[in-house]
């Protein structure tokens, strides 16, 4: 079975503290919907059309997993508090 990862490319941090709160939030939701963290937003350089900010890698058994753990109530929440501190590109995706 193909892994599912979560793979966010955040364009801009308008604000911070939000960002910490949904941090708060987001990381027991991704671990109790069985993510586990690759990269948390270290270095990066950035090619083509790419921005140098942060980037999140979490992966994920199976794609069905990644995409039920998005859904889950805990993940929503976090979302929430987040709102619009951010703008990012978000994407589930399937592993080979």
């Amino acid at each position: 079975m193909a892994k599912g990862y979560w793979v966010s490319a955040y364009r801009t941090i308008s604000d911070p503290e939000k960002l910490a709160a949904y941090n708060q939030l987001a990381g027991p939701a991704v671990e109790a919907g069985g993510g586990r963290p690759l990269a948390l937003g270290g270095r990066a350089v950035a090619h083509d059309d790419g921005i140098a900010e942060r980037v999140v890698l979490i992966e994920f058994d199976s794609f069905e997993q990644a995409v039920a753990a998005h859904a889950s109530e805990a993940y929503q929440q976090a979302l929430v508090v987040l709102s619009d501190g951010v703008e990012r590109d978000f994407r589930i995706i399937e592993g080979v």
